[in-house]
């Protein structure tokens, strides 16, 4: 029952951030939100809801090790998997300057996330501070793109333009996309709650620690939107979405994920997160950041080694249990 629980709680949490940001991307459209704004809001969240509704619920269920484990191992399948596949798919030959300078702040975002691992414990004060730093990050990019983009009918999109209109390719009336949106509200709460039950489950039956199942089952099981959205980026050549979708995630899950997790409940870090898995996330982010600032392409090579990478960092968590 415990693996029908996490089939099923993946499968929920899958399609309801689907759909939560086709509905709300349609919605906001229609309200006369722009471009711009969708992607760097409507998107971002959406695509980092099911990690706030597992860590929300893991919280509420004394599982802090689900929360932190999932944050920071969600964040590193994005580079190490995620971005991985999409190379594999389609080598990335051009970005925006932009990318560069969301990465910067994903990185940090990471060093934040590791320095609060010293405290051992991510209570309301640090919480508000994350949900603050998220909304100075959302107003300063907006304003940095909207006043650095010519006013040309021919000025091609922004980083988080583009992505906004990879949702739009399904269009709603309002009251349906009002609909789809709420549903799928109640989708990935029904969906987080059943993962949550199911890992923490299989986790004591088989004597592995919750934090384990957070970075590994946990994380990749709520990376699945994003690797979806890579990989039909990378087939139709969206390489700014394909960035975008991954750098914009890392830095909800940090700066919203645990902001908004930890303003309802404080919660409690293990000493691994701090030695190991935290210094790992910094590094992943660090070694991003250089390539996008150093090279002119990134080809399948650098995919491989992410992949390779991953199934390392998979063996050594689950050689030590």
């Amino acid at each position: 029952m415990s693996y029908a629980f996490v089939a099923a709680g993946l499968i929920l949490l899958v399609v309801g951030g689907e759909f939560l940001v086709r509905g709300s991307v349609s919605l906001a459209g229609r309200l006369g939100v722009s471009p711009l704004l969708i992607g760097l809001i409507v998107v971002g969240f959406g695509t980092s809801a099911p990690e706030l509704g597992v860590s929300i619920d893991a919280a509420l269920n004394n599982a802090p090790g689900i929360v932190i484990g999932n944050v920071i191992g969600s964040s590193i399948a994005n580079i190490l998997l995620v971005f991985a596949f999409a190379l594999m798919i389609a080598p990335m030959t051009s970005w925006p300057k932009t990318a560069i300078n969301d990465a910067l702040v994903m990185v940090a975002a990471s060093f934040t996330l590791l320095g609060a691992t010293y405290l051992g414990v991510i209570d309301l004060k640090m919480g508000l501070g994350f949900i603050a730093a998220i909304i100075i990050y959302l107003t300063a990019t907006y304003w940095m793109e909207k006043s650095s983009k010519p006013q040309k009918a021919s000025t091609p999109d922004t980083l988080h333009e583009q992505e906004a209109h990879e949702f739009e390719d399904i269009p709603f009336t309002t009251t349906v996309a009002v609909l789809v949106s709420i549903g799928s509200i109640g989708v990935l709460v029904g969906g987080a709650h059943l993962l949550v039950t199911g890992a923490i489950t299989i986790a004591r039956d088989f004597g592995i620690s919750e934090s384990i199942i957070g970075l590994t089952l946990v994380a990749i099981g709520t990376s699945l939107p994003e690797l979806a959205t890579a990989i039909v980026a990378a087939a139709r050549r969206h390489h700014d979405v394909i960035l975008g979708n991954i750098i914009g995630s890392n830095i909800f899950n940090i700066f919203c994920v645990l902001g908004v997790t930890a303003s309802i409940t404080d919660i409690t870090i293990e000493d691994r997160f701090r030695l190991i898995d935290g210094p790992i996330l910094v590094g992943t982010c660090l070694v991003l950041l250089v390539i996008l600032w150093r090279f002119k392409s990134i080809g399948r090579p650098v995919g491989l080694a992410f992949m390779l990478s991953y199934g390392a960092y998979m063996y050594f968590l689950y050689s030590g249990t």
